[in-house]
């Protein structure tokens, strides 16, 4: 166990990248407990199963584990009651885990500031051409979250306001903080989780030279965008991921209704007419030969950092992304990849053919995927956390302290 550091991390029950970050922590300081609201085995990375999970009375509520969002009202207080033991506490955020309280010391590792509170349209995926009753539910939805914000943002600004050190993913996250919270965080970028060294294993029906998304399945994500975009180019697109917009994507996949491919738990199923085909979940070895065998990667969505162009990269393929938010410290455009200004799937498509036409350069990817290498990221997350530990034993370390 590392002596004095436990971690925090706001629900682990999906697979996302904040998930794969919160498993960096827990390498980079082994053997420390991680506090969390939630924990659903099947629906995030098995890695968790290997960690010691302090999760809140929560979760003995089965729906609340698999659907979290049901848990939203619940979580601040839910939070506010667990109380951490511990020199410094290392707190994996996307709106919650900043708020555990009882350490010495708390340094807040930001994926972004609460996207509910913050980026409420982008977070419900707010654009026009949704079906009559995904508008209905977007209205409810954000009528919900207009009661609810006065009062989570303020448990959000007095947890913010209670850490010690703030650590951002991106510029666009440092950028978030600060208007938030009026801190200046450092920027410390997490590496790709999804290296080559590994198994591979095939996957059933997919023929090399597709595009491929992965993200989870949400209204933001802009995944329908793609869908279209495949088509208008005359491409495959290959989509991995779960959530709760998967229904409607199989819907617009299809032609008709959607259907039931021949994969089981873990993998999910398949639904595939047309140009398009979602996998669901997949498994590691699954999405490295999706990634080696896939000809580019491409999303449409607004992301607080852009990770998943850094795993296409390790495996030598470019990314066809937004060009805004975190892609913009990613991808370097006409080197690692391409970008379109808006999620249209005219504007998409365009640029997934002008990048059909550039000769990519395997080794250059491969070098700028390495300067987000993982010893660099880990090590200087020892040092912050090392010198917060200092202070709590009367040291007079001045690295790492409190963020202005």
């Amino acid at each position: 166990m590392t002596e004095g550091v436990a971690l925090a991390h706001d629900y682990a029950t999906q697979r996302g990248g904040a998930e794969r970050v919160a498993l960096w922590l827990a390498e980079a300081f082994p053997g420390s407990p991680m506090y969390t609201t939630l924990y659903d085995h099947e629906g995030t990375f098995p890695e968790f199963s290997r960690l010691d999970l302090r999760t809140s009375p929560l979760d003995r509520v089965g729906a609340l584990r698999r659907h979290h969002r049901l848990a939203l009202p619940l979580l601040a207080p839910a939070v506010s009651a667990q109380r951490v033991e511990a020199d410094v506490l290392l707190a994996s955020s996307t709106g919650w885990a900043h708020g555990y309280k009882g350490a010495g010391r708390t340094v807040v590792y930001c994926h972004a500031p609460a996207r509910w509170l913050y980026q409420r349209d982008r977070y419900l995926g707010g654009r026009d051409g949704r079906g009559a009753a995904d508008r209905v539910r977007g209205g409810i939805a954000s009528a919900a979250l207009a009661t609810l914000s006065p009062a989570l943002r303020g448990w959000d600004r007095r947890a913010a306001e209670r850490a010690d050190v703030y650590l951002a993913n991106s510029t666009v996250t440092q950028r978030a903080i600060r208007e938030a919270y009026g801190i200046e965080a450092e920027i410390l970028p997490p590496p790709p989780a999804m290296l080559p060294a590994g198994p591979e294993q095939e996957v059933p029906g997919i023929e090399p030279g597709f595009l491929l998304c992965v993200a989870r399945l949400l209204p933001y994500k802009n995944v329908d965008v793609l869908v279209e975009a495949a088509r208008l180019a005359g491409r495959r697109l290959v989509i991995v991921g779960d959530g709760p917009d998967r229904a409607r994507l199989e819907g617009l996949a299809a032609t008709g209704a959607p259907v039931s491919g021949r994969w089981g738990s873990p993998s999910g199923t398949v639904a595939a007419r047309g140009r398009t085909t979602l996998l669901g979940r997949v498994d590691d070895p699954e999405l490295r030969w999706l990634y080696r065998n896939c000809s580019m990667l491409v999303a449409a969505s607004y992301e607080d950092y852009g990770l998943s162009p850094l795993e296409a990269g390790a495996f030598g393929r470019p990314s066809v992304v937004l060009r805004d938010g975190g892609y913009l410290d990613t991808v370097v455009d006409g080197v690692t990849g391409t970008f379109f200004d808006a999620p249209e799937p005219r504007l998409v498509a365009r640029a997934v053919q002008d990048a059909s036409d550039v000769p990519w350069e395997d080794d250059v990817l491969t070098a700028h995927v390495e300067t987000f290498a993982i010893p660099r990221f880990v090590a200087r997350l020892r040092e912050v956390v090392d010198a917060q530990r200092s202070i709590v034993h009367g040291g007079t370390s001045t690295s790492g302290k409190r963020n202005p």
